[in-house]
């Protein structure tokens, strides 16, 4: 699909010029997170913090990968692979075990198997994106122990608007020569609403500030090679909605091809599209408020291809997943939701190229689960329970070489929050939640270019149990807010990829000179705790406005030291001004030295200071709403290596940054 979307995104600003004069409206104070099944807002959220990003703040923070996008907040690093491949790292955890959704059904890609793999959904047309950490996300399946992130559009209407309406905005960059157009129209006839979006960008290499290798004056100087990007994607979808709810099917097409910076220099192309039904009927029957039904199919598929462009490996991944979730009216003072959830994926990564072998095999996988979350108000105290069971089958086609594996697994969580004095809050939480290896850490048995490892899987790796621990304390009214949370997580069977610095060519065969580390997936015990505090002084009213944060994570396995890839500490204050028309945001994020290395880590990653100033300008017109922006990221040039990231020793974070545009609502 070939369609100029900067060239719509401008013609959709030129249409409002000709709607009707809209009623503009200020930004919700309170916005309700979609993927908490009870429907609680983000300062509700003790038992399961969270964090929403919408509005202008989520535009001024927007990158071309979701994991920057949301490595400013507390709790939340990114894996840092590039400009395109980077995803949430959410208190140390990642992979596999960080759920990322949309509109509260998985995304479906490979990012989770490797930090190379980008996320497939697009931010640049989210309206809110959501942070969940504790057990509401264990709802949405085994690969929530560390959270989940749900990106939250409007593809499938649910209301009735009764006029055309929408927004478009276009971008310009410095620092990676950035050209980015967005758009989404909504209208609606009679009991029909429909919505329509797409979104897309191209940048070039990106400036970094010194060497790409530090010290190393051989190395690559002043813009980092294949940390290019191209996206885009289009979506549409429509519902019909009367007073019983309503029922929508919607489409998308994304398209993606970025480089991978390693010194080979391959890149990626992604191809995928989607379909998604979604449903809601108001008090189906006796007893229950209502009842909704989710179901999405995803053909999936990227190749990775050597910097000539011939292909070497190609990931396929087609999953169809359904959602049946019913809320019912108080019983004995119990509120709470109920639902089956079931999942079909076929996954393969194959030799393209001769004389190479298959990175993962074709392997087909089943799921099951059967879940719950009840809540009720006792007086002061609010209690809260979930549990979730679920049944996971890997079945590998070479099954004569590789065996099938099944698990059963479950999960469960409690809680009590305490309003002990209007406006606070104290809480205590635990939970127990188990994953079914990954069919990449079961059946691996070959090359990966882009990381340039050899992966071994292990088919005899048991579940994971985590046990989680966690204390919350809060003010959440006022001018002034302020929230503390300290957790400790003790995993029975953590996997985790281990390195002895062996190399090997692309057939796994030993070889001094190889292209490839050779990396087995292994189980240990691992233990995981931090705290991590935020205040926050007028947040969203006029005038001055703050914020000074801070989080610390720590990890290690029993008897083979620390975990790899641990987030470093963060401090980090914003300052912000809003009156009228104008906002302006001063936002400073000090990450210290990171020297808590794994037994096969070398490289101890310097501290660093990355400070960010956004302004925007809001101009009324008769018809429409014109919003002015600049952003300008890390202002100081400074040599950003993210601890996060497997490629912190040669792959710097992007430097100083200069991004324009205006985005346009009717």
């Amino acid at each position: 699909m070939r369609l100029s979307l900067s060239l719509t995104a401008a013609a959709a600003a030129v249409l409002s010029a000709f709607t009707c004069s809209p009623v503009f409206a200020e930004e919700a104070s309170s916005v309700i997170i979609s993927a908490n099944p009870l429907g609680k807002s983000e300062e509700m959220q003790v038992l399961t913090p969270a964090k929403i990003l919408t509005g202008n703040e989520l535009r001024n923070k927007l990158s071309t990968s979701l994991g920057d996008t949301l490595s400013g907040e507390l709790g939340v690093s990114a894996s840092g692979f590039g400009a395109a491949a980077s995803r949430p790292v959410i208190r140390g955890l990642e992979g596999p075990r960080i759920k990322i959704l949309q509109n509260g059904m998985g995304v479906a890609d490979v990012s989770s198997l490797s930090n190379d793999h980008a996320v497939a959904t697009e931010s640049a047309t989210a309206q809110q994106i959501e942070v969940l950490r504790g057990p509401a996300s264990l709802l949405y399946g085994s690969g929530a122990i560390g959270g989940l992130v749900n990106v939250v559009d409007k593809r499938i209407p649910t209301e009735v608007t009764g006029k055309t309406s929408g927004e478009a905005e276009l971008r310009a960059g410095s620092g990676n020569d950035e050209k980015s157009g967005s758009f989404s129209l909504d209208g609606s006839a009679q009991q029909w609403a429909w919505h329509l979006e797409g979104n897309k960008r191209r940048t070039g290499d990106y400036a970094i500030p010194g060497f790409a290798r530090q010290n190393d004056a051989g190395s690559q100087n002043g813009r980092l090679a294949s940390s290019f990007t191209r996206a885009q994607n289009l979506s549409a979808g429509a519902s019909y909605i009367g007073n019983w709810g309503y029922a929508g099917m919607s489409f998308e097409n994304l398209q993606q091809t970025y480089g991978i910076p390693t010194d080979e220099r391959s890149f990626i192309d992604l191809r995928q599209n989607r379909t998604d039904f979604d449903s809601l009927i108001k008090k189906p029957f006796s007893g229950f408020e209502d009842l909704s039904l989710k179901l999405s199919h995803t053909d999936y598929q990227h190749t990775e291809n050597q910097q000539d462009g011939t292909p070497d490996t190609r990931f396929k991944n087609k999953t169809t997943e359904a959602r049946l979730s019913m809320k019912h009216l108080a019983i004995a003072g119990w509120q709470g939701s109920i639902g089956l959830q079931a999942q079909r994926e076929n996954f393969s990564a194959l030799a393209v190229a001769t004389g190479r072998s298959d990175t993962i095999p074709a392997t087909s996988s089943d799921a099951y689960a059967l879940f719950a979350v009840e809540e009720k108000q006792m007086g002061a105290w609010l209690h809260s329970v979930g549990a979730r069971i679920e049944n996971v089958s890997r079945n590998p086609e070479q099954q004569s070489a590789l065996p099938a594996r099944s698990f059963r697994l479950w999960s469960a969580s409690a809680g009590s929050l305490w309003q002990f004095t209007p406006g606070y809050a104290a809480g205590i939480s635990f939970s127990l939640a188990q994953r079914a290896p990954a069919t990449e850490e079961l059946y691996s048995q070959g090359p990966h270019e882009s990381t340039a490892t050899f992966d071994i899987g292990d088919n005899g790796l048991k579940k994971e149990e985590s046990r989680n621990l966690e204390l919350s304390l809060q003010k959440n009214t006022g001018l002034h807010r302020w929230k503390i949370n300290a957790f400790y997580n003790a995993v029975n069977n953590y996997v985790y990829g281990q390195t002895d610095g062996s190399r090997v060519d692309e057939e796994g065969n030993a070889a001094a000179d190889g292209e490839f580390l050779m990396r087995h997936w292994k189980q240990a015990k691992a233990h995981l705790y931090g705290v991590e505090g935020e205040w926050t002084y007028n947040h969203s009213g006029e005038g001055w406005s703050g914020r000074v944060f801070g989080d610390l994570s720590r990890g290690y396995l029993d008897n083979a030291g620390n975990l790899p890839l641990q987030p470093a500490v963060r401090t980090g204050f914003d300052i912000g001004y809003r009156q009228g028309v104008w906002r302006t945001t001063l936002r400073t994020l000090h990450a210290m030295k990171q020297d808590r290395l794994a037994s096969f880590e070398n490289f101890v990653t310097p501290s660093y200071t990355k400070v960010d100033l956004d302004i925007t300008w809001t101009q009324s017109l008769p018809a429409a709403q014109l919003t002015w922006f600049l952003t300008a990221k890390n202002i100081l040039n400074q040599d950003i290596r993210l601890s996060t990231s497997i490629l912190r020793e040669t792959v710097p974070q992007q430097g100083r940054h200069l991004a324009a545009g205006v985005r346009v609502s009717f």
